[in-house]
């Protein structure tokens, strides 16, 4: 079980003034003060069930997935890691073995009740690590303290994406990395076959399974709303990442972006 000294000191951003300018929650345009609360409402709904669904409609694939995340996240002993959006523990559980008693691995995550599901399990797996609620968009931690920033199915849920970027390479000390997993644009022949998985059979797995029809229907929404491969890599380039590449998974049904910071 890792030992964890010197924590960063967290702090707490003040919180922009609500705007009124349009974003999308799936299809959906709805002002950016309201993105937050629906989102927030989706993910407490499917909590409980996040993992058991997850295996259902990705036939299992999404451990697969993440674990070529973690292995080019590459981890060594006493690297420092934030695991954004890190819902049910995944990654941190694996990263934090990685690193070892000498470093330091954060879950964070914006809903409570996700935040709460991963430290469940990762109580389960005998592993105490230190938690964080925050936003993404306002990460309460000292810049440039950690060697790798990982996000994993969280990105498109963010309002506005390239602040939280930029949060991410703020906390990144020169030559870290930035690993996003996410939903992509899937190869153009096999999109009719996707489009149609994702707009009938998910939402009826959602009703069958967790008794939520509609947050399966957002989830298939929001994928087609995310910035497709080239245009993620040039947000991330935009806000200061060097290297961008990025690795389709699966036809693009998923893409890992790695930037590194300078």
């Amino acid at each position: 079980m890792p030992v964890h000294r010197a924590l960063p000191r967290l702090r707490r951003p003040a919180r922009p003034a609500a705007t009124e300018m349009p974003t999308h929650f799936g299809f959906t345009e709805v002002e950016e003060a309201d993105k937050a609360r629906r989102v927030a409402g989706v993910f407490d709904s499917v909590a409980s069930r996040y993992d058991l669904m997850n295996d259902v409609m990705s036939a299992g694939l999404h451990r697969l997935w993440k674990a070529f995340a973690i292995r080019q996240a590459n981890i060594r002993p006493g690297m420092k890691v934030l695991d954004i959006a890190g819902g049910t523990g995944d990654l941190a559980s694996a990263f934090v073995r990685q690193a070892g008693t000498t470093g330091e691995v954060w879950l964070t995550d914006i809903n409570a009740s996700m935040l709460a599901e991963g430290r469940d399990r990762l109580l389960d797996r005998g592993l105490m690590i230190p938690l964080a609620q925050c936003d993404a968009e306002r990460l309460p931690f000292a810049s440039r303290y950690f060697d790798v920033v990982t996000v994993a199915f969280g990105l498109r849920n963010m309002t506005r994406k390239d602040v939280a970027l930029s949060e991410m390479r703020r906390v990144l000390k020169p030559g870290g990395r930035l690993l996003v997993l996410e939903f992509s644009r899937i190869w153009a022949p096999l999109a009719p076959i996707y489009d149609a998985y994702s707009f009938n059979v998910l939402p009826w797995l959602g009703r069958k399974i967790a008794d939520d029809e509609e947050s399966y229907r957002y989830l298939a929404e929001s994928v087609r709303m995310h910035p497709a491969q080239d245009a993620l890599a040039e947000m991330m380039e935009h806000v200061g990442f060097d290297s961008v590449q990025w690795f389709n998974l699966m036809a693009g049904v998923c893409a890992l972006h790695v930037g590194t910071t300078y």
